[in-house]
């Protein structure tokens, strides 16, 4: 189940503050300043710093290069 269009725009890390790219098909939002994911749960973000996903190198290039490939852009911009 795909993430509200709306709420995907006001979404950010819970430790940050910042911006996160989702990943539709992977149930999951992703920091990749602090390389975490958050899962997501029957359509539902959980968005608890303690139940966020460490991510190793190699997951986070992966995660890049598919958020480039695909055009997934960050759920906001920081700057605005």
């Amino acid at each position: 189940m795909a993430l509200d269009p709306q709420l995907l725009e006001i979404l950010a890390c819970p430790e940050d503050k910042g911006p996160l790219h989702y990943f539709e098909d992977e149930d999951a939002l992703y920091n990749p300043r602090l390389r975490r994911r958050y899962h997501v749960k029957d359509g539902i973000p959980v968005m608890l710093i303690d139940e966020a996903e460490a991510v190793d190198d190699t997951e986070h290039d992966r995660l890049m290069a598919k958020a480039e490939a695909e055009g997934i852009t960050p759920t906001f911009d920081p700057r605005t």
